[in-house]
């Protein structure tokens, strides 16, 4: 099984709608936080140092999808957990569960790339395949 990693997580009250409910894109928002933590514990260095090392930015986010299972509210303590699903060509799939306790409230999928500045032109960037240190920490 891959390494996974739990990012938490309290919902506050502006997190939520009129209907006191969270208010869905707070969840994408949780969902990337969770993918820099799920780095972060892999032991992947910044992004801002990795540019400077190796010329490495980041993992810029190309495809996001969520299935909303049940809801949740201001107060409750929520966990997202976070792992590598597939590792692809130049790109690679996050799949992050968001629960309250034992109950599912989300789950997201999240597709990315690795990315550098495109050598011809820097204003652009250029996907990359997965540097073999960054995938090493991550399995």
């Amino acid at each position: 099984m891959s390494r996974s990693h739990i990012t938490r997580f309290t919902i506050e009250f502006g997190d939520c709608d009129p209907a006191q409910i969270v208010f869905y894109p707070n969840y994408f928002r949780w969902m990337d936080a969770a993918a820099l933590h799920f780095f972060r514990a892999a032991g992947v260095p910044n992004w801002h140092q990795r540019e400077i090392d190796d010329g490495l930015i980041g993992a810029p986010l190309v495809d996001a999808q969520a299935r909303f299972i049940a809801p949740a509210t201001y107060g409750d303590d929520i966990e997202v957990e976070t792992r590598i699903a597939e590792w692809r060509q130049k790109s690679f799939v996050m799949q992050h569960s968001i629960r309250r306790g034992n109950v599912a409230l989300v789950e997201g999928r999240e597709i990315r790339v690795f990315a550098r500045r495109h050598p011809d032109d820097p204003s652009r960037i250029q996907a990359i395949a997965a540097p073999p240190d960054i995938r090493a920490c991550c399995e």
